[in-house]
């Protein structure tokens, strides 16, 4: 089996210009970086369209683009706008980061006026066909949540539906050509979709959800390291009979799309295909919610023989049960393996135990970067890594890029570095920190960071993985 290693880093965090990473130049130059530094595969997280709480996890759209990552050059090389005009709309944050309130506003704004100078060509007409299926509901939803008040919808709707053409027109191309340069885009699902989305508004009968609309129980996790109180993401839960009824359609359908878009796709908390947290719908927290069972292989049978064999990696972490790794494995699908978690007392995330059909990471989007976890470790604990190294850790960069170099040597088939690792930052990059509601998704990284010394660096450790392609 090939081994991989690939680097993980959301399009939002991109160096694009105008306050927040874009299907840009930018994103070029960093498909460029990335075949160059040795890499062969470059995870993103969800590119939904981002409502309360900006977290690309709670989408309007299980199906949707990201309006907000739109190019604004493309924009304006097809005459849709000024670079003026996207000047005097600049979301760029004080700190570099992402303005989510700013882009509500300015960006906002600035595609309408795009949309107001734009004329269906024969293009956008065949994309809005080819997307019919979930495209219009997409539209009519977004409208009567902008536009209540009015009773045409007309120009609402096809505002929406422009937004959608340019969004995977700059996709599409930007995946093309990232193949074309050797790299693979590994895409990421929720598992669950927003209670505030079209997917739910559309197709309630679908979802754990009482006459009047109201779900009778959501989702979320048990207290567990990450939160106390455990997690209440305030999702609606599956009706899974119904979904067993319809052959599981839906969910076909959105990996078919998912799969149009990605070559391949992580599944956010797989383990509740397995069995999932129901937590009573007005609940403060989630540490009062049952475990109830899930659709197990039936749904992942039936997508195989509706779309072939794709490869998904299964996000199997959390509160693990024999009956969840038993899913994985009969799945076929590979496991993620966590280099804190290893260091952490849980061992089968130690490097040394991994199996080949995995994806290592030194840290996903949730966890501190690795050297915020470095500078949190025990004694006892930084004693633990320098026996499984064989050798003194080290300080600052050093210690990161043999922590790196630990990951790259596993056997895992793929190894996942997330780009604030490589670039030794701490908790002021952090892309998410787990029930807290503010602050996070906003990290991104300099040009200047995205440097040759940067990429020889990347490339060095790589091979001593032994995974460049």
């Amino acid at each position: 089996m090939k081994r991989e290693a690939g680097i993980l880093l959301p399009v939002s965090a991109l160096p694009s210009a105008y306050g927040i990473g874009g299907l840009d130049g930018a994103a070029i130059e960093f498909v460029d970086f990335l075949a160059r530094a040795g890499q062969s595969v470059w995870q993103i997280l969800p590119l939904g369209p981002t409502g309360y709480g900006d977290s690309p996890y709670q989408s309007f759209s299980a199906f949707a683009g990201n309006p907000y990552l739109i190019s604004l050059p493309h924009l304006c090389e097809d005459g849709l706008l000024t670079k003026e005009e996207c000047l005097a709309a600049d979301c760029t944050a004080s700190d570099g980061g992402v303005d989510y309130g700013a882009l509500y506003e300015k960006r906002t704004r600035l595609l309408r006026k795009a949309f107001s100078r734009s004329r269906q060509t024969a293009e956008q007409i065949e994309f809005e066909e080819k997307h019919r299926h979930w495209l219009e509901n997409y539209a009519l939803f977004m409208a009567k949540k902008t536009r209540p008040e009015e009773d045409s919808l007309v120009d609402e709707m096809a505002y929406y539906r422009f937004l959608q053409y340019r969004f995977f027109e700059d996709w599409d191309a930007l995946k093309s050509y990232a193949n074309q340069r050797g790299i693979r885009i590994l895409g990421d699902l929720p598992i669950y979709v927003s209670l505030d989305s079209a997917d739910v508004w559309c197709s309630p009968e679908l979802f754990q959800m009482d006459e009047n609309g109201v779900p009778t129980e959501v989702a979320g996790c048990p207290p567990d390291g990450f939160a106390p109180r455990g997690q209440l993401w305030g999702n609606p839960l599956y009706d899974w009979s119904a979904h067993e009824r319809e052959g599981y359609a839906w969910w076909i359908s959105r990996l078919s799309h998912a799969f149009s878009m990605y070559d391949a796709v992580r599944i956010d908390h797989f383990r509740g295909f397995d069995s999932y947290y129901a937590i009573p719908y007005g609940a403060p927290d989630a540490t009062v919610g049952e475990w109830r069972k899930g659709p197990g292989m039936a749904l992942f049978r039936a997508v195989e023989k509706a779309l072939g064999e794709r490869e998904i990696i299964a996000e199997d972490l959390g509160f693990m049960t024999d009956s969840v790794r038993e899913l994985v494995r009969e799945s076929g699908f590979a496991g993620m393996k966590i280099l804190q978690f290893g260091f952490e007392g849980d061992e089968e995330h130690l490097p040394h135990n991994y199996p080949e059909n995995s994806a290592a990471y030194t840290g996903t989007h949730d966890n501190p970067t690795l050297l915020e976890w470095l500078g949190a470790r025990s004694a006892e604990e930084l004693a633990q890594i320098e026996n499984v190294l064989g050798a003194p850790l080290g300080e600052g960069e050093g210690a990161l890029d043999a922590m790196i170099a630990l990951l790259m040597r596993s056997r895992s088939r793929l190894a996942i570095v997330p780009m604030q690792d490589y670039l030794g930052l701490s908790a002021e990059a952090r892309m998410n920190r787990p029930a807290t509601a503010e602050g996070n998704w906003r990290w991104r990284m300099t040009r200047e960071q995205m440097n040759d010394e940067l990429c020889d660096k990347i490339r060095r450790l790589t091979t001593i993985g032994g995974r460049l392609p």
